[in-house]
């Protein structure tokens, strides 16, 4: 009763924010960019609400469970991709940029071409990562309410459309900001509870290790089971990855100017860390130590109620009883809700500023556009909805890995070559974008998680779930070789967004 009190209560509040920012949103730039009034404090607490998301909650601790320390590459990898954005790409990506990456595209390259592209990369990627969220909004909802997957999921769908279409980037903005000091304060308890109840970080360690037969080698480097490829390629693509999110990107477009924007990354960087930090350190073995084998987290057939993703929720309830239930599960679904927002947004602002005028080959009034925005959102909800049901059994840990693979593959290294490399040429960033974009999405679908896993084939065609380290190198190969074999455009100094 009392974590669903806390839901309801969390929705109530996120519905009054949106009223409230709906009220202040009017003109083309509220929706898509908060008016550019957010300041950098305010943006950095919003851009770690937008990217911690219910992988930090829900799918690290479930993964941590069954894989141990090897997880840390999930932790450490973000963080260095939010050093190299301070350092390459925050200021000029608010110097070129006003809206969407597409501007930042064109502002070299005054090619529409490329707005058309950005714009299905940027959809592709969210929908990536859209799909992880709401596979753990599904689930923790379906868990805590009773209900179906498919009816949690199409709650979770229908308010992330209202979000949007009422309250644009604003409301997100604060949904974000909330939900972070929310994640820390959550966290922050739940390690202290740990410690506490373990009596110190070493009680902790031996209970962990203590836990079950085999466990103590959950702290022994192989515990993901994968190959030094795969390990390799994973990593790489959440450092490149982070750099190429559509949703946390266009986060500094909300800020004022360069200063701003560089002040964004260091406040991120530092929450970020943080909540990353006792999240692996304490939480991640107090499931160890207190969730395993625990009978009152266990169903019928003896695996754990909710699936693996459910480990941080049970251990909330195993340390704090029903209340602290309810709060990490109120915390968690804020936390889906604040990246489902900012996901949400970067697809239906790429959909209607990108691809909609550029494809409507005419001029389109501000308040047209507008409304293509907000049926966008409401279109990218229903399709989130069918393919995170597709995908229901999938850890979210692993699903937003996929979306980091697509956006280092896709965005990153053309946004680069955009910003740094005066040789590029209008046809050598459609090749590489395009192949970046289409050999990231054919190797995962064709990986062993997708093609064997969920579609049901008895061998993968291509032996490694992630394919970033073919992909990415080869996005930057052909950019640069297309680049050196054609004419660069005259019309490639940088230009004001549109």
């Amino acid at each position: 009763m009392i974590a669903i009190f806390c839901f309801i209560a969390m929705v109530v509040t996120t519905l009054a924010i949106t009223a409230w920012a709906g009220k202040r949103s009017r003109q083309r730039a509220d929706f898509y960019a908060a008016g550019s009034r957010i300041s950098g404090t305010q943006n950095g607490l919003a851009i770690a609400g937008d990217f911690m998301s219910a992988t930090t909650v829900l799918g690290l601790g479930g993964l941590y469970f069954v894989s141990g320390w090897d997880t840390a590459i999930y932790y450490l990898a973000p963080l260095a991709g939010l050093c190299l954005m301070l350092l390459l790409i925050a200021a000029p990506l608010r110097r070129l940029g006003r809206f969407t990456l597409g501007d930042v595209m064109t502002s070299r390259l005054q090619d529409e071409r490329l707005r058309v592209f950005s714009g299905l990369s940027t959809i592709a990627v969210s929908l990536f990562y859209l799909v992880a969220q709401m596979v753990g909004a599904g689930t923790l909802i379906s868990l805590l309410f009773g209900l179906s997957f498919e009816t949690a999921v199409i709650i979770v769908g229908v308010l992330m459309a209202i979000y949007i279409a009422v309250g644009g980037m604003l409301a997100a903005t604060w949904v974000q900001i909330i939900k972070a000091v929310l994640l820390m304060v959550g966290v922050g308890i739940l390690g202290v509870l740990c410690l506490t109840r373990a009596g110190g970080m070493e009680g902790l360690y031996e209970r962990a290790a203590a836990s079950g037969d085999g466990v103590s080698a959950l702290f022994q480097p192989g515990g993901l089971k994968s190959s030094l490829f795969s390990d390799l390629s994973l990593g790489l693509g959440m450092v490149f990855g982070m750099m190429g999110l559509p949703h946390l990107l266009i986060r500094f477009f909300t800020v004022p100017d360069e200063a701003q924007a560089r002040r964004s990354v260091t406040v991120a960087t530092i929450v970020i860390g943080a909540v990353f930090a006792v999240l692996f350190l304490i939480a991640g073995p107090g499931g160890l130590a207190f969730v395993r084998g625990n009978p009152e987290f266990l169903g019928a057939d003896g695996k754990m109620l909710g699936g693996g993703n459910m480990v941080t929720v049970h251990l909330a309830t195993a340390l704090g009883g029903e209340l602290l239930e309810g709060i990490i599960a109120a915390v968690a679904f804020s936390t889906i809700l604040a990246v489902v927002a900012g996901l949400t947004i970067a697809a239906a602002s790429a959909a209607s500023h990108d691809l909609y005028r550029t494809l409507r080959r005419k001029a389109s009034s501000e308040k047209e556009e507008l409304w293509v925005f907000r049926l966008s959102a409401v279109a990218l909800a229903g399709v989130g909805i069918g393919i995170s049901i597709l995908f229901q059994r999938e850890n979210i840990a692993f699903l937003n890995s996929l979306a980091f693979a697509v956006a280092a593959s896709a965005n990153f290294p053309l946004l680069i070559l955009v910003l740094y490399w005066k040789r590029l040429t209008t046809a050598g960033a459609l090749a590489g974008g395009i192949f970046g974009l289409v050999s990231s999405i054919a190797l995962i679908i064709a990986s062993p998680a997708v093609w064997v896993k969920t579609l049901g084939h008895a061998t993968a065609l291509y032996p490694a779930d992630y394919p970033t380290l073919v992909t990415a190198p080869l996005a930057f190969v052909v950019c640069m070789t297309v680049s050196l074999m054609t004419t660069k455009s005259p019309a490639s100094t940088p230009v004001p967004a549109q």
